[in-house]
């Protein structure tokens, strides 16, 4: 690595919405273009418009902060984002390499759908960033200064309640004229950038350790050479002669030369741009996706994963929803279930990286926030209700192959791409993925979630000191026998265990241990007197009863918890 130690490889992300300028603001900061980069689609140039992660790079002398670092070159590689929303993956996928972000608005028109986005995803993968007010040119010269002022106040004010409040904000013109101006009009404010980005770099952390992982952006054949894959290691390391595999395509292959803008080299790690050359493979099955260490990724059918909200979502996360799930290089349609500790525990937290099967987890009909329909329920706006911690199962469509520990992100990318909101609902991490395809069976049992179930009927009559009949706590085709046995109160604060079905309508006997209490007698009329006109028509008592307890029936409620991937759905009372 001797060779090329000297040089630091630091990758900035260039964010921004469709048509802010990325591209030639890219080109305009960069000298040595990498294979991959400016708009090498041809769809992409006839809108010219970014549809990859286009990479190039640019070298400067170490700033003051690096000196120490045995660094004689600072290599910034910009990592040009696309800026449609169709493509939010592709952010995603790069996002974890990425050592600052470059927030590129276009300072006429200032925040917009995708710039929201990027800034969200930003705030989850990126600690770093800077903002670009890009095509001042186009501003009116005598009103330029007022109007970028202005603009620059506005972003200070977005991003005051992010993890960026307070970054530094720049102007520049990176194509004077636009798209159809002659190259000979020179960018402005290009150096300044560059001595900013010189200002912000750091030494990044890289773990050459764990397995091989990486995103490979491009990929073609060079005659008598083999296949070139470029792209950028998002983990580990890798060496001349080892093996690599391509999961999508479950081939491996061994790594016969690699390149680090153009100087080969023996070893690269995590961060590092690189191109991989391998024999007898055709580049046209791979255009981009996955390269690792054999074996090392996992093809999943579903996942838990910690969860958070991304609070610029409007709208609830429901439980059964559907949402675009990326994670790893894809995106697929998954169900969600969300989850967590029961109450009291709920300011428990556990470790971040692991998740614990020994424990039992509390269903959630969404996921649960201040604002959630939970806390409404009881008029308490109490924070002891909202759970510290909460986790989701999701459900793929179609299997998924991703490292482990990897990020995920959920969103609903079918909402209109023209309407002014955050598509981006939660993100997360990946604890646990099932390989197995009859998940449903091997699985999600292990898996310790339950319900509470709450069921309420009335007493009909008393039978004897010692029992009631009750009505209305099932439907008339309900198999009794199940519920036989487990424990109901009355709302008159007498315990009792149901006994058994009585006649053939769904009414049901209670046996009441302590004896009914005298007041409970007398608000039910003391034991019943009427047994033997009950036959002529049911419906007479049952009014009589509603009358004689001044219209507040006595009622029997049962609660119970059942694990909603119990097999035999058995019911549990503590």
């Amino acid at each position: 690595m001797a060779a090329l130690g000297e040089t630091l490889n630091f990758n900035v992300g260039v964010l921004g919405h469709i048509d802010s300028g990325k591209t030639s603001l890219a080109k305009a900061l960069s000298t040595t273009a990498s294979t991959a980069a400016f708009d090498k689609n041809p769809q992409s140039r006839e809108r010219g418009i970014t549809l990859d992660l286009g990479f190039s790079s640019f070298t400067v002398q170490p700033p003051e902060q690096l000196r120490h670092t045995g660094h004689s070159r600072l290599q910034f590689t910009l990592v040009d984002c696309p800026g449609h929303a169709s493509l939010i993956r592709t952010i995603i996928g790069g996002a974890q390499i990425i050592d600052l972000m470059m927030l590129v608005i276009d300072v006429t028109k200032g925040m917009q759908t995708q710039s929201a986005e990027c800034l969200v995803i930003g705030q989850i993968a990126c600690n770093k960033m800077v903002v670009v007010l890009n095509k001042t040119d186009l501003l009116p010269e005598n009103k330029r200064s007022a109007a970028i002022e202005r603009m620059t106040k506005r972003m200070q004010k977005t991003l005051e309640n992010t993890k960026f409040h307070g970054c530094p904000i720049i102007s520049v013109a990176a194509k004077p004229g636009g798209p159809e101006a002659p190259e000979s009009e020179t960018a402005q404010g290009i150096s300044e950038l560059i001595e900013l980005l010189k200002s912000q770099a750091y030494l990044p952390r890289r773990d050459p350790s764990g397995p091989f992982l990486m995103a490979v952006d491009h990929c073609f054949s060079i005659k008598g050479q083999g296949t070139v894959m470029t792209g950028t290691i998002l983990s580990g390391s890798v060496s001349l002669n080892d093996n690599v595999e391509i999961p999508a395509l479950k081939v491996t292959k061994k790594v016969k030369s690699m390149q680090m803008f153009h100087q080969p080299v023996p070893t690269a790690m995590q961060g590092d741009r690189l191109g991989i050359c391998v024999t007898q493979f055709d580049p046209k099955l791979l255009e981009r996706g996955l390269v690792c260490t054999p074996d090392s990724l996992q093809t999943i059918h579903a996942a838990i994963i910690s969860v958070k909200k991304i609070p610029y979502f409007k709208g609830s996360l429901h439980t059964k929803a559907k949402f675009h799930i990326t994670l790893g290089h894809e995106t697929v349609m998954g169900k969600v279930m969300f989850f967590s500790v029961p109450p009291p525990h709920l300011d428990q937290e556990g470790p971040a990286d692991h998740f614990d099967f020994g424990k039992e987890y509390l269903y959630h009909d969404s996921y649960t926030t201040k604002d959630s329909e939970v806390n409404k329920a009881d008029g308490s706006q109490d924070d002891e209700l909202l759970p510290k911690q909460q986790w989701a199962l999701l459900e793929f469509e179609k299997p998924v192959t991703c490292p482990k520990l990897c990020l995920v992100i959920g969103s609903k990318l079918d909402t209109d791409i023209h309407s002014n909101t955050c598509r981006l609902a939660f993100h997360g991490v990946l604890l646990v993925g099932a390989e197995d395809k009859n998940y449903s069976e091997t699985f999600l049992p292990k898996l310790k979630v339950f319900k509470m179930k709450h069921k309420e009927g009335q007493v009909e009559r008393v039978n004897d000191d010692y029992s009631v009949i009750g009505r209305s706590l099932f439907k008339k085709e309900t198999n009794i026998q199940l519920f036989v046995g487990l424990k109901v109160k009355l709302s008159t604060g007498e315990e009792g265990a149901i006994e058994g079905s009585f006649g053939q309508s769904g009414k049901f006997k209670v046996r009441i241990p302590n004896g009914l209490q005298p007041e409970t007698k007398q608000v039910l009329g003391g034991t019943s007197k009427k047994k033997g006109k009950a036959s002529k028509g049911d419906a007479r008592p049952a009014k009589e009863e509603e009358s004689r307890a001044d219209g507040q029936p006595v009622l029997i409620v049962l609660a119970f918890k059942r694990y909603v991937f119990d097999p035999q759905k058995k019911m549990i009372q503590s």
